[in-house]
């Protein structure tokens, strides 16, 4: 279990017995207690509010009206919020978008600059339209929840990305191919990719991608994708 989970059942454990003892904290988690000395600091700066009790029947305890001040979400999280609202607003199906983009816009302003910078680039490749009625969507599967983690690297790294594909036969092939646009055509999702192999762009559609895997390879550049007119970035929306 790394820190960043570690310490979120340390919270949960917290919220859910009221007073822990170091040793109870430790076995819950799986780690030392000096370990969990450790996360408890770090939450502390992160704004929990945590008190310490000595002696006999003491322990650790949570304010009930502790919160974190500090965003503690990867840019991944924050990315698939983002995509969700954006994907639920391109369909006309978020009645709430303004209390949705004004949650969202505190999440964006409370990241790390650093963060920020890789969520602003990740945006860049975020586009959405609309979905011809043509398109066959009765075979839609569900998407590997290893896609954004692995789409993370590939878009702000600029690496290729290997996966396994099935086309609309069934026939499943290996790709190698350069990222360049993420495409919302609501429901369906696509990868949008420039594939050496056939020295073109394609349109990968999400839901049958599976065992996406980033290549430690060479960079490639960024190219242009020409999109249809019903296409806008996610970040016009809003205009």
């Amino acid at each position: 279990m790394n820190a960043r989970l570690r310490q979120d059942a340390i919270v949960r454990s917290l919220r859910r017995n009221g007073t822990s003892t170091l040793a109870e904290l430790a076995e819950a988690v799986g780690a030392s207690r000096r370990t969990v000395l450790r996360d408890i600091s770090a939450l502390r700066d992160h704004g929990f509010v945590i008190y310490s009790e000595p002696g006999r029947g003491g322990g650790l305890q949570l304010d009930p009206q502790s919160v974190q001040t500090t965003a503690r979400l990867s840019v991944a999280e924050v990315f698939a919020l983002l995509i969700s609202v954006t994907s639920m607003r391109a369909a006309g199906s978020l009645p709430f978008s303004g209390l949705a983009d004004a949650g969202l816009a505190k999440i964006e302003s409370a990241l790390p600059p650093d963060k920020l910078r890789d969520l602003q680039r990740i945006l860049t490749c975020l586009h959405v339209g609309r979905l011809s009625p043509l398109v066959d969507i009765s075979d839609m599967g569900t998407m590997d929840p290893l896609l954004l983690p692995a789409f993370e690297v590939a878009f702000l790294r600029q690496r290729r990305l290997r996966f396994q594909y099935r086309d609309s036969k069934g026939a499943v092939t290996s790709r190698s191919v350069e990222p360049q646009a993420m495409l919302i055509l609501p429901p369906l999702w696509y990868l949008v990719a420039w594939d050496p192999a056939r020295e073109g762009f394609r349109h990968f559609r999400m839901d049958r991608i599976g065992r996406p895997e980033v290549e430690e390879v060479a960079t490639f550049q960024r190219r242009h994708v020409a999109f249809e007119g019903h296409v806008r970035p996610v970040r016009d929306l809003s205009r």
